[in-house]
């Protein structure tokens, strides 16, 4: 069974049902790097011995009756601007190439806490300066989908892991309400840690995992955080949904274009309300 195809969540139940092992999904995945990494190049560093070890931990906690976490023992990647304590954390610089941090990043630490793994650290444009993950001093990174492509960036090693099968959830860094602490920021302030996926649930998951406030980061919120997941509806019957008129100008690629045309009929269908908007800037 190819259980690197299916969602954090899908897979959280396996586990809880003990239909699948932690060890048995950690080597499926490793084997689908395996398979496709040499064309894909998602990863910089890949740490499979301390993986295994975590499954194998975990999966010692289910055969014991153990309640597990959400994310225990499935494997993700995590971007390599943020800090893994003996793990190395590169920045895919050749100033940073032997770089090993002696902390974990917030994120991490609270990932740790709940016994997810972590399959490796996945490449990017270096420190984050770029959006195409092409800038990479260890190599580019290709699209899954479309290896003439790019996969954008900076992020692009974490996501094109995550659309190629070569992890189930993945941390790249962008903006948003997650601690900044152990993320290897190009401009203080302006780089956030967050959740890629293949679904929102595991998406809502992760961020459930990550988020709160640091004690290390002066700008993270103290606000309660809340189930995400809770947030998720069941259908889509009276949202509104805004359509930037300027986001559909010159440049806009005529089948990216089609592909957002077949979402709004899409959501038209399930009851949601289409409305036209400007954002100018």
């Amino acid at each position: 069974m190819d259980l690197y195809k299916l969602t954090a969540h899908e897979l959280h139940d396996k586990l809880v049902k003990k239909e699948i092992s932690s060890v048995e999904l950690t080597e499926n995945v490793y084997s689908r790097i395996d398979e496709v990494e040499d064309k894909v190049q998602a990863y910089v560093t890949l740490d499979k011995e301390n993986a295994l070890a975590q499954a194998a931990k975990v999966d010692a906690k289910i055969a014991a009756g153990e309640e597990i976490a959400p994310l225990a023992g499935i494997p993700g990647a995590i971007k390599d601007n943020i800090c893994t304590k003996g793990l190395l954390t590169t920045c895919s610089s050749k100033m940073l190439a032997n770089v090993v941090p002696i902390y974990d990043a917030h994120v991490i630490s609270k990932l740790r806490a709940d016994d997810a793994i972590f399959t490796g650290k996945t490449n990017m444009d270096e420190f984050a300066m770029g959006s195409t993950t092409e800038s990479s001093y260890f190599h580019k990174t290709y699209n899954p989908w479309n290896l003439e492509r790019v996969p954008g960036g900076s992020s692009g090693g974490s996501a094109a892991a995550i659309a190629a099968g070569e992890a189930i959830w993945s941390l790249g860094s962008d903006t948003g309400r997650v601690s900044r602490y152990g993320c290897v920021a190009f401009a203080s302030s302006l780089d956030q840690i967050g959740p890629i996926t293949r679904d929102v649930t595991d998406a809502a998951t992760v961020l459930n995992c990550i988020c709160g406030k640091d004690e290390h980061d002066s700008t993270s919120l103290p606000v309660d955080v809340p189930d995400f997941t809770k947030a998720l509806r069941a259908d889509v019957k009276g949202l509104r949904i805004g359509l930037p008129k300027e986001y559909y100008g010159e440049g806009v690629d005529a089948k990216v274009k089609a592909e957002i045309e077949k979402a709004v009929k899409k959501y038209e269908e399930l009851g949601a309300e289409i409305v036209d908007v400007s954002l100018p800037h």
